[in-house]
């Protein structure tokens, strides 16, 4: 690993009132505009999609006709919030006659796929003359809007995946990543794309004279929590746009604005709305929301977010939370099969180095809700992409069962353009993929699974894998290390992907250490050249790497520690570095 300082190449244009720790992070992240820390709607970049007139227009007439209306959603949190978003808007804009589906992942896969469509008109969900409206997908279910414009329904895909070279022939199509596109944000989620495509749709009713006193004009800010919920949960880079959708579904939960269901998922999380962070979002509420659609159905996550009365919401959020704790511990099972995979790996092979440059995982009894995060928790052991495997029906042992795949990459490699490579070069292996950069995913028959690790193998000789470089903010002096930084760091702008939490590094003598339940490290730790001693805490560390008395460098965040009441200044150790 390579420990570099993030350079500061930006002319600092920033208020001389702010802190001198606080500019040095926001210069090194390219931020040194005043105005750049503006985080108001009004500063939102303008909905400069090719088709978004239509797709706005198309969804305004449906409200005025009553059209039936279907929201087709995913099964994760950005698909979740997204769909919860369409629901609570079009309603208050007038649509009288909507409603919802989000494919069960274990029986229609991802997307609006054909059977999903069958499906809908079986179960009277949709009828022939409905508009649907994909959230979160549908720019790869080519056949799935040609089966329902086979059936009379009409299609409008909202999304932010990469498109194939095929595009769905749908009646618009909302994506920022679509080719051409001048929308200058490529990272909107999928709820935000959602958020933009529905201002539309309620200025085209404003200006058609629509609202009136019983029909009273809707306020989209109302619906910012759950924007700032799906960005953060969809671990999309938080560029300066989504930073203000972000810092503004902040501000409403802090001020117990948000819906019931966030607000109940954030108690079921331990968190203290009014100082509610974005990190609390990605580590606290989505997981739980996202466990719905990892193992059993994403519609109960959905329902928490549409819900209005507080105790329902509550129990929903209980029994998600419930879910949740199913997943971790079948995460911690397969974690602990797939490291057993590795360490044979290793034992075979030699170093971390030998490893192969792309590493393929399956086991058939694992769970395919849960390979993306063995596959993340693989790829940072190794520090290669990783796929992992799964079958997507346990009890199909037959040639033709179809597999389910999750990868996760690393810096400097695309890891959905290697697989469109793969397929290019070996068609019809895989059934299909999608994805991003970082992650995407994948389905396959069993019959087809040697021939593609092989070929996974194959092509992983293309790829070239840069060293690890681990950017930190430089180091702190002794009087910096204090809750008024730390608070001010915890609360001065939402930090994510691509504009991560301060990072800084330093040298301390450990002067007492004591081992947690969890495999957790509270120390204390003294600044060379300091006799203050200040209290850390290192999660899932080997207490051997911290000897009492002697020097440690380490990587490490300014965090707030709040028990009971107190709070106070803690140091939350990452890396260890000496």
């Amino acid at each position: 690993m390579i420990v570099q300082q993030r350079s500061i190449d930006v002319e600092d244009q920033l208020p001389d009132s702010l802190h001198p720790v606080l500019r040095r992070v926001l210069l090194g992240r390219g931020v040194a505009l005043a105005e750049q820390l503006d985080h108001r709607l009004a500063r939102l970049l303008p909905p400069q999609f090719s088709q978004f007139e239509q797709a706005a227009s198309a969804l305004a007439e449906a409200i005025r006709s009553q059209r039936r209306i279907v929201v087709v959603g995913d099964f994760d949190a950005d698909g979740a919030t997204a769909s919860a978003l369409s629901l609570r808007a079009l309603r208050a804009m007038g649509a009288r006659n909507i409603g919802y589906c989000v494919p069960n992942r274990f029986a229609f896969g991802y997307g609006l796929t054909a059977p999903l469509v069958d499906a809908m008109l079986a179960e009277k969900l949709a009828a022939s003359g409905d508009l649907l409206v994909t959230v979160d997908n549908g720019i790869s279910s080519v056949a799935g809007v040609a089966h329902a414009n086979a059936l009379g329904l009409q299609t409008i895909v909202t999304d932010h995946h990469l498109p194939g070279e095929t595009l769905p022939q749908a009646v618009a199509i909302v994506n920022p990543n679509l080719p051409g596109e001048q929308f200058p944000s490529k990272a909107l989620a999928g709820v935000g794309v959602v958020f933009y495509l529905l201002s539309g749709v309620r200025r085209l009713l404003q200006d058609s004279g629509w609202f009136s006193a019983t029909r009273p004009l809707p306020r989209m800010a109302d619906w910012l929590d759950l924007v700032a919920l799906g960005t953060v949960a969809d671990m999309v880079p938080l560029d300066a746009n989504n930073r203000i959708l972000v810092q503004q579904g902040l501000q409403r939960i802090r001020a117990d604005r948000a819906c019931a269901g966030i607000k109940a998922l954030l108690h079921a999380g331990g968190v203290n709305h009014r100082l509610c962070t974005a990190q609390d979002l990605g580590w606290r509420v989505a997981p739980r929301l996202n466990a719905a659609g990892r193992l059993e159905d994403m519609s109960v996550g959905i329902e928490c977010l549409l819900c209005d009365n507080q105790q329902q919401a509550d129990d929903m959020a209980t029994l998600l939370d419930d879910i949740n704790q199913q997943r971790r511990a079948l995460q911690q099972q397969m974690q602990a099969e797939a490291d057993a995979q590795i360490d044979q790996l290793l034992q075979q092979l030699g170093p971390r180095e030998q490893l192969p440059l792309a590493l393929c995982l399956f086991d058939e009894r694992w769970h395919q809700g849960i390979v993306g995060l063995v596959a993340g928790r693989i790829k940072d052991r190794v520090g290669r992409p990783v796929l992992a495997l799964a079958p997507a029906n346990p009890e199909d042992a037959s040639a033709e069962a179809l597999l389910k795949g999750s990868a996760r990459s690393v810096n400097g490699i695309h890891i959905r353009d290697h697989l469109a490579l793969l397929d290019a070069r070996h068609p019809g292996l895989m059934s299909g993929f999608g994805g991003h950069a970082m992650a995407a995913g994948l389905s396959m028959p069993l019959a087809h699974l040697d021939a593609f690790q092989q070929a996974w193998q194959a092509h992983a000789s293309d790829l070239e894998l840069r060293d690890e470089v681990l950017f930190t903010d430089g180091e702190l002096q002794p009087e910096d290390i204090s809750l008024p930084l730390a608070s001010l760091l915890e609360s001065a702008l939402p930090w994510g992907q691509k504009f991560p939490e301060p990072l800084f590094q330093g040298s301390f003598r450990v002067r007492d250490r004591q081992l947690l339940k969890g495999a957790h490290v509270r120390l204390q730790l003294q600044p060379a050249n300091s006799r203050q001693t200040i209290a850390a805490i290192a999660f899932n560390r080997d207490i051997e790497q911290f000897p009492v008395d002697a020097m440690v460098t380490i990587g490490y965040r300014l965090g707030v520690n709040r028990f009971r009441g107190d709070t106070s200044v803690q140091l939350m150790v990452e890396h260890v570095l000496i």
